[in-house]
């Protein structure tokens, strides 16, 4: 596929975020399919609490970050599971969105987990992407165990490896799939569209 732009979003701050380490993986597969990629890393945003009184544009780099998820045929979101949900980074960061950058735009997920699998942090993003009309990725990268599951920078799984580079993949060959009709949630979510 060619002109085909994937966009990562961590929703991980950490230093060593294992969640950064994959959603790389996840964009190198990418690239090896033909894709543009770019990875954005919250650590350096300025983004602050949403509050739908406050403009986007007056927001930090809430307006940057809408207008580069804009551009993106796929959006991949990851983050880390904290207290059974992703992080309050990434909720920052899509609050800051709406329609204009998620509606028929294809969406993978990907989450980590220092425990069991991340199962209801990817329902949560997956619940968030169904309200705003994006079309997720069925393929999606659960990392469990997460402090064991990196070596010198590599996954000590290889099928844990494959995994996450298949949603790389996956990002290209459905970035431009025909979603299917609205969901009935997307009709009542006003979301952030314009703040």
């Amino acid at each position: 596929m060619t002109d085909v732009r994937v966009v990562a979003l961590c929703g991980s701050l950490g230093e060593d975020s294992v969640t950064r380490i994959a959603l790389e993986r996840v964009l190198e597969a990418a690239d090896r399919a033909g894709a543009e990629t770019e990875l954005i890393d919250l650590r350096t945003w300025e983004l602050p609490t949403f509050d739908p009184d406050r403009d986007r544009e007056t927001a930090g780099d809430a307006e940057q970050l809408a207008v580069r998820l804009q551009r993106a045929d796929t959006i991949v979101l990851g983050s880390p599971m904290y207290h059974g949900s992703y992080s309050s980074p990434l909720k920052t960061a899509l609050d800051y969105c709406g329609f204009e950058e998620f509606e028929e735009t294809t969406v993978g997920l990907l989450a980590v987990s220092g425990g069991a699998f991340p199962v209801t942090a990817l329902e949560h993003m997956r619940s968030v992407c169904r309200a705003l009309n994006a079309w997720v990725i069925p393929h999606e990268a659960a990392i469990p165990d997460s402090h064991s599951a990196l070596e010198d920078g590599e996954f000590v799984d290889s099928k844990l490896d494959e995994r996450v580079r298949t949603l790389g993949r996956r990002t290209v060959q459905y970035a431009t799939i025909e979603p299917d009709p609205d969901s009935f949630e997307s009709d009542q979510n006003v979301g952030a569209e314009g703040k």
